[in-house]
């Protein structure tokens, strides 16, 4: 049996004047992307030089403002990478890049080191401040650990004297989720007032979530505390960095957006440790489908996906939201028949507004195609192959024709799994556009003739093959179709009825080409199967149509 009783349950917080549930998100938080450094070490590869170079040309052009470049006192590449941007003057003058350090002074030396010739900096440093890791990791009290965080300010103070740009001292006190609260408020505020915060020279406090150890409703209500604590809170830029642990960042840093963060450090498509950072293409997306400018360039997820998937050698994962290759494709049969209906809906509408089942946004704004909203396979219905027959090819089915035409596709999807539309296209002309044996339209010529007393009949005069052998006959009727259906009883010796005829044009212009469906049934037995026929001429294509049903009705 499972153990479960092994593990305790993190507390709550006692919080009961919360009031983020009862706000919205209303805009885009800043964004910081730290795909070259968090991203970039929990990668089996880490990215060379030329790699993170392309990354962080990719960042820029996607709007990014802050970008966390690496630890560059740590490695030698993330301090030449470092240095190669400012030599090869990469960094924009809108961007702002951020480096990260531990609270040593070998490391904030360094650090400053590799930022000279560099404008505006954030420096970013953290320590540890859990429960946990004081016990087990530093054996140091709450005192101790707060010392080191002063002490790292005052470094940062320091070395900055000698720096010719502007720095932005960012503070993270590490593992925030499993830090008392009062204990996280003491060790920010003594940063905060060593750093000397003000309204015009604000410092970033950083709530990470390191480790994600319970539900966001809780990292919600710590992030919602520590914002109504702070003192002096107009000098603060409240922060937040989280990883996805329990598989629920993205809630964790919405809600934390409720509760008053105003900055989210994240990557593209949540590369991180363990289980990785918040995506912040996620986030963006989330924003965009609700109406709210997510403030970054994401027109094309397709190109973002293969930088990310080119430089970090992973592979993103096919249901990945928004980004994943089947995430706006629909095989179920039900979801299929309603996206159908929602974009013959969408057709009619003059509001300019997305609204379709199933499809959260248009996959169209984000350089995705229509072509995979629907993919046909052993669960698709009829009104998946309906779908791909309209959207790929013009051809509008009949409602009641919509079953007889997929029960064609489900036997090959039983036998092979997903069919392409191509397929389905192929199918669909040898069941009907190409069923012309063992009976073969050739030609016919239509009359009217007039009766005495003013009564109209048409004559259909019809050429075809009958198992190759030439046959000539006359129908009469009320019309065309009557008077063919006529003269193929007497000619072939059968009984028929037509049930539904229904008609569309192909395309537009001068080939124009139009589609002719005839239901048609076996009066003897009761048997009934739709015909297809098209041409440039209506006629003609109803006449093939009726061929078509006889063909497969009776042979």
């Amino acid at each position: 049996m499972l153990n479960y009783k092994k593990y305790k349950r993190v507390p709550v917080v006692d919080y009961p004047e919360r009031g983020w549930p009862n706000r919205e998100i209303e805009k885009a938080p800043i964004w910081c992307s730290v795909d070259l450094r968090d991203g970039n070490q929990a990668l089996v590869e880490p990215m060379v030089v030329e790699e993170k170079i392309e990354m962080f040309n990719m960042l820029v052009r996607m709007g990014f403002k802050e970008i966390e470049i690496g630890f560059p006192a740590a490695s030698q590449i993330e301090y030449d990478f470092l240095r190669q941007l400012v030599e090869r003057k990469l960094i924009p003058d809108d961007v702002v890049v951020q480096v990260l350090t531990q609270c040593r002074e070998h490391l904030i030396k360094r650090t400053f080191e590799s930022i000279r010739g560099i404008k505006k900096a954030i420096v970013h440093i953290y320590n540890s401040t859990s429960t946990l890791q004081r016990e087990v990791v530093f054996h140091k009290d709450r005192e101790e650990i707060k010392q080191i965080a002063i002490e790292g300010t005052k470094l940062v103070k320091k070395y900055m004297q000698e720096y010719d740009g502007e720095v932005i001292l960012e503070y993270s006190p590490e593992s925030f989720t499993g830090t008392e609260l009062d204990f996280a408020l003491d060790i920010c505020t003594a940063v905060q007032e060593e750093w000397g915060a003000t309204k015009d020279k604000k410092i970033i406090i950083n709530l990470p979530a390191t480790v994600e150890m319970t539900t966001p409703n809780v990292y919600a209500d710590q992030i919602e505390w520590m914002n109504r604590h702070f003192r002096n809170r107009e000098s603060i830029i409240l922060s937040v960095h989280p990883h996805n642990d329990r598989g629920t960042g993205i809630a964790a840093t919405e809600l934390a957006l409720l509760a008053g963060a105003e900055r989210v450090e994240g990557t593209l498509l949540g590369n991180g440790e363990r289980t990785g950072n918040v995506d912040i293409l996620n986030i963006a997306y989330n924003m965009f489908s609700q109406g709210i400018n997510p403030e970054l360039e994401i027109e094309d997820i397709k190109a973002i996906t293969e930088v990310c998937e080119r430089c970090t050698k992973m592979e993103v994962d096919p249901r990945h939201p928004y980004a994943g290759k089947l995430v706006f494709t629909a095989f179920s049969g039900s979801h299929q028949d309603a996206i159908s209906k929602g974009m013959q809906a969408l057709s009619k509408r003059t509001d300019g507004i997305w609204e379709v089942p199933y499809l959260p946004i248009d996959p169209g704004d984000i350089g995705r195609e229509y072509e995979p909203v629907v993919r046909i396979n052993s669960q698709s219905g009829k009104g998946g192959v309906a779908f791909v027959m309209d959207s790929f090819y013009g051809f509008r089915l009949p409602k009641g024709m919509h079953k007889e035409f997929a029960d064609v596709i489900q036997k090959i999807a039983e036998q092979q799994g997903e069919v392409a539309p191509e397929q389905i296209m192929d199918e669909f002309r040898a069941s009907y556009l190409d069923r012309k044996e063992p009976m073969h339209f050739r030609k016919c010529q239509i009359t009217d003739t007039e009766y005495e007393g003013g009564g109209f009949a048409t004559v259909a005069h019809l050429t075809f093959t009958d198992h190759g052998a030439e046959r000539k006959v006359d129908g009469i009727g009320n019309g065309p179709i009557d008077a063919i259906q006529r003269g193929l009883e007497d000619a072939l010796g059968i009984q028929i009825r037509v049930l539904d005829y229904t008609e569309h044009a192909l395309r537009s212009g001068s080939g124009a080409q139009a589609a002719s469906y005839i239901h048609l049934m076996n009066v003897e037995t009761g048997e009934a199967t739709y015909g297809v026929g098209i041409s440039s001429n209506i006629t003609r294509a109803s006449i093939r149509g009726i061929f078509s049903a006889v063909n497969r009705l009776f042979y």
